[in-house]
């Protein structure tokens, strides 16, 4: 059974390891076993996994949905992550809209689809540069009093946001990509997460399969898989030069009797206790293997050789330049 950690100081209390459910209903290619899906949030709760992660735009709106089916009946036992802040057209993501009256409709529909009367962490998913980070956390803050929110979250967002919206609602967690080959919140944004006492959960924390050595080029992957267009790091050389250093946390996964995927998550364990990762699956098998790297204790020799690994040598943008554009600035 996985262990527990506290995320912020306001009372948010998790698995160690959470379950991302994007892959469920949106990014990773068209075909979707939706029976397969719902089993593996069933093996989840069963693993002790308590925190699952969704958002509005992950389908859009499919994969709360699909929550909302398989946790009916049973709210009591798990915590429920989503987000708002995009507008949608044709499907598709559009644009930004963290205007308060835009948060309050996207909560009560998320609500409707998660068949639920709470939601027990609020991100908000991307910064919005057309409306002040206090009118948001002063949003949030209202929908708290009001019982429809317990805790509030940011989503790639730099130190000088998350000091303002903390300062007008307390902050339980920071949802950003950070893994053994991502650590660019290492220079400002830990260090505040740390001084507000602000919890960090890390998406993508396999390096969406580069850390488990599974990753194809963005070529072989169909023209719906996110990984085909919006990641630098699997195209032409990146791949090649990523590929090397994911050779290399193989072979020490391999001597120490783990798999890559344990290694990584179970690094991310042993940074700090109030860091949550929320690798991604849409199977049991993975699962089981991913919750495995809470029993996974590394040497010290173990963890320097990890991050002697990937000290700036990861090769590739994380974003393409069309997303990039809704990164934070300082993030």
């Amino acid at each position: 059974m996985l262990s527990t950690r506290k995320l912020g100081r306001q009372g948010l209390e998790v698995s160690s390891l959470g379950l991302g459910c994007m892959g469920m209903s949106h990014a990773y290619g068209t075909v979707r076993d939706e029976h397969e899906s719902l089993a593996t949030l069933d093996r989840a709760i069963e693993l002790g996994c308590t925190f699952f992660d969704t958002a509005e735009a992950y389908g859009p709106f499919k994969n709360e949905e699909l929550l909302g089916r398989a946790f009916e009946g049973r709210r009591d036992r798990v915590t429920i992550a989503t987000k708002f802040g995009w507008v949608f057209g044709d499907g598709k993501l559009v644009g930004l809209d963290s205007r308060p009256s835009h948060i309050r409709d996207v909560v009560h529909a998320s609500l409707e689809r998660l068949r639920t009367d709470h939601i027990d962490l609020l991100y908000q998913h991307r910064v919005d540069p057309n409306v002040p980070i206090e009118d948001v956390a002063g949003a949030v803050r209202d929908l708290i009093a009001e019982g429809k929110v317990r805790y509030f979250g940011l989503s790639e967002a730099g130190p000088e946001t998350i000091r303002r919206a903390h300062a007008v609602q307390p902050v339980s967690a920071l949802q950003s990509e950070y893994s053994l080959w991502e650590r660019g919140l290492d220079a400002n944004v830990r260090p505040v997460l740390h001084e507000l006492g602000i919890g960090l959960v890390p998406f993508s924390p396999l390096g969406r399969g580069f850390l488990t050595g599974t990753a194809k080029r963005a070529d072989e992957y169909g023209a719906g898989d996110y990984r085909s267009f919006g990641d630098p790091r699997f195209q032409g050389d990146n791949y090649d030069k990523n590929m090397q250093l994911a050779d290399m946390v193989r072979a020490l996964a391999t001597a120490r009797g783990a798999t890559p995927a344990q290694v990584a998550l179970a690094w991310l364990l042993q940074l700090d206790d109030d860091i949550v990762p929320i690798p991604g699956t849409t199977n049991r098998g993975r699962l089981e293997e991913n919750f495995g790297a809470d029993a996974v204790k590394l040497t010290s020799a173990e963890l320097a050789r990890l991050d002697e690994i990937f000290a700036g040598k990861v090769s590739g943008e994380r974003y393409a330049e069309n997303h990039l554009r809704w990164i934070d600035p300082g993030r």
